[in-house]
């Protein structure tokens, strides 16, 4: 049997479920529900609360404690870096990284639109891309987000979210990852465990998947080389043509400011992040 811990929301339960199937008969996987930092404060902006880390940290406390064997996450919650003790241990295959507007389409929205989103980044891209919009800021599970959808002109969601708990509404614009850059990790999901814990180790290596693994890899090393929890509005996306990771990133100096954007190629991702990452901070800083 696995401990598996995880937060209680519907998408949380729907991923350690889905860790379950891809496991099979290797593992009895039993959820040990958690409730985080950002779950309690579900009201505030996560930039008040902690930024990256406030949908892990406890998840992640109680694998160490032993509470728990192994920790499923949405990659994209996930700071650069790992709790010594800590080790993931699989990246199973990707879902969609892409974002999406619900309830009206880019094209379609009114001058002057009001688009409600938690996220920095995603308010940069979009004023880049439409500087008349008007933004709200918009937080809580999906289902909550989805209900308050009608008081908006648009919301912005991750589609991987949506074609998780197979939600459909009505109108969807799912934005191109060469249009709107995603958050690092986005529509990825990442187990952790204990790094002494061989046995489990073992376990999750057979659902890991290689390609998936060298993409968010680089990914995080662009994170990780702005800073581990960088506060700045960032993104990146990297996906494999051929033998190589092509990989394209994004960096604001505030939440008020406008996006760099850099875009790169190469066969070492993590060397490719920090490159990317390193041009970034550079254009900011100048």
């Amino acid at each position: 049997m696995l401990r598996a811990a995880t937060r209680g929301s519907a998408l949380a339960r729907w991923q350690t479920a889905h860790i379950a199937e891809l496991l099979g008969r290797a593992a009895d996987v039993q959820p040990v529900l958690v409730t985080t930092t950002g779950d309690q404060l579900a009201d505030e902006p996560i930039s008040a609360i902690g930024g990256k880390g406030v949908f892990v940290k406890e998840v992640q406390a109680a694998v160490l404690d032993g509470r728990a064997d192994i920790a499923v996450h949405s990659a994209k919650d996930l700071p650069a870096a790992t709790p010594d003790g800590l080790v993931i241990a699989a990246v199973p295959r990707r879902a969609d990284p892409r974002d999406a507007l619900v309830g009206c389409r880019l094209s379609d929205l009114p001058e002057g639109g009001l688009v409600a989103t938690g996220s920095a980044r995603r308010r940069i891209q979009l004023r880049e891309l439409r500087p008349d919009l008007r933004f709200a800021e918009l937080r809580g599970n999906i289902g909550t987000r989805l209900a308050k959808a009608a008081d908006y002109d648009a919301i912005v969601m991750a589609q991987a979210a949506l074609d998780r708990l197979g939600e459909h509404p009505p109108v969807v614009d799912v934005l191109g990852c060469d249009l709107m850059v995603p958050q690092v990790g986005q529509g990825d999901l990442a187990v952790e465990c204990r790094a002494d814990d061989g046995r489990v180790r073992e376990l999750l290596g057979a659902i890991e998947d290689p390609t998936t693994r060298w993409a968010v890899d680089a990914e995080r090393a662009f994170l990780s080389t702005l800073g581990g929890d960088c506060t700045l509005p960032a993104g990146a996306h990297a996906h494999v043509e051929g033998s190589t990771l092509a990989m394209r990133a994004v960096l604001a100096d505030g939440p008020d400011s406008r996006c760099h954007t850099v875009a790169g190629e190469g066969e070492d991702g993590e060397a490719l992040g920090q490159r990317l990452a390193r041009h970034l901070l550079k254009a900011v800083a100048s």
